[in-house]
């Protein structure tokens, strides 16, 4: 029955990982803005082997950005495909907030926190609503 909590879209899990990708998809979003519109938003601490030019990156934080709040939005309507993609883009958002970490090092951390989160309720919402 839709909505019990053994359910997809009533798995607590679920509803979790949603949220999360949706407010760090805005996030991302607003990130990609301010790096776009202004290269001396962000300042780069020491040397990194990742090096990329600031539009490089908003850019990269943008389109992934839009791409999770829509995934977010496809686990609130508790499509199987979007689970899967939302397991996938949490582990690039977090290679991809790894590599940002010498502009941004708390955001990034705390952007890798959250990916986890959602890779961890994913896979054990997905567990229970395939039973």
């Amino acid at each position: 029955m839709r909505g019990d909590s053994d359910s997809g879209s009533g798995s607590g899990g679920t509803v979790f990982a949603a949220v999360l990708l949706l407010v760090s998809g805005i996030l991302a979003i607003c990130q990609g803005i301010a790096a776009i519109a202004e290269d001396d938003v962000y300042a780069r601490i020491g040397n990194y082997v990742f090096e990329f030019d600031l539009t490089a990156w908003g850019w990269i934080h943008l389109i992934l950005g839009v791409i999770v709040v829509l995934i977010g939005w496809g686990l609130f309507r508790d499509m199987n495909s979007a689970r899967v993609a939302g397991i996938a883009v949490a582990g690039l958002s977090m290679i991809a907030n790894f590599i940002w970490l010498p502009y941004q090092p708390w955001w990034s951390i705390t952007i890798i926190a959250i990916d986890v989160f959602v890779i961890w309720a994913l896979c054990i919402s997905w567990s229970r609503a395939t039973s």
